[in-house]
């Protein structure tokens, strides 16, 4: 399952030392942010290494990471563009997602990747329990939010 294609971009993430750390208020306040303007359930700062995405940073969800198989951010991370899901009942990738099929009841996801130094490391994820559109200010405004955890991540590059 494992790609050795992506152990550049697992390294880079090891080197920040960031996985598995305390909460960050800085990334507490985007996920806080993004809950409430986009009027989602959940909103997550999520970062993705071998086996599991990892939540930095979660509003309305109680787990702390899922199994990278099925995570939609594993999949966000292969794009340059936001990935948006209006629904993922409809989705053949993610209908039988145990995320989908089960808790959360998975059915909007939208996720900008979070690239430091060329390395996709992770998202800034919205996800909904109904299906939903995405408009175009909407994307432009999640990029934001990715670019900010771009930012406070930036101080942690290695040299």
């Amino acid at each position: 399952m494992y790609d050795l294609n992506d152990l550049p971009r697992v390294e880079f993430l090891r080197k920040l030392k960031i996985l598995d750390t305390e909460a960050d208020p800085l990334m507490d306040a985007i996920t806080h942010l993004a809950k409430s303007y986009f009027r989602v359930p959940i909103a997550l700062v999520s970062f993705v290494d071998e086996d599991r995405q990892w939540f930095k940073s979660s509003q309305g969800l109680d787990a702390s990471e899922t199994p990278r198989k099925w995570a939609f951010c594993d999949h966000a991370i292969r794009q340059d563009e936001v990935m948006v899901i209006p629904d993922a009942q409809q989705d053949e990738r993610f209908m039988s997602n145990p995320l989908v099929t089960g808790e959360p009841h998975i059915r909007f996801y939208a996720g900008a990747p979070i690239r430091v130094e060329g390395h996709a490391l992770g998202t800034v994820c919205i996800i909904d329990t109904t299906p939903r559109h995405f408009t175009g200010d909407q994307l432009i405004r999640l990029v934001h939010m990715a670019d900010m955890v771009y930012d406070i991540l930036s101080g942690l590059a290695p040299a």
